[in-house]
């Protein structure tokens, strides 16, 4: 089950303690802690367009997710907040899914092959 990061003090502390990683589509903070599952947070600032381009944006980071869930690696625990660019909203989910999986793994949290 996908837990959501709702917390205005968790996703600043997640900026400040995360380790960054950006791709063209994307932008991830990760947190990697000892327990208590994986915690994702979404956000889209007003700078990539209005009220429709910022909620497609999120509905296409979250789809991503989705399609990267199954690489997790078991008994994966991190907080990550992803941070939509102009070009997520403009891209399919698997163009996304790719760029997050590559950041997933650099960060220590996903398998490239299943």
């Amino acid at each position: 089950m996908l837990q959501k990061i709702k917390e205005n003090r968790d996703f600043h502390r997640i900026y400040r303690r995360g380790k960054c990683a950006v791709s063209p589509a994307l932008i991830s903070y990760t947190v990697v802690k000892r327990g208590g599952g994986i915690r994702v947070g979404i956000t889209s600032s007003k700078k990539i367009g209005g009220a429709v381009v910022r909620n497609r944006a999120r509905r296409v980071i979250r789809a991503a997710f989705h399609a990267c869930e199954p690489y997790l690696k078991d008994g994966a625990a991190a907080d990550i907040v992803f941070v939509a660019r102009s070009l997520t909203a403009r891209s399919k989910s698997t163009e996304v899914a790719a760029a997050m999986l590559g950041q997933l793994v650099s960060a220590g949290l996903a398998e490239a092959e299943r």
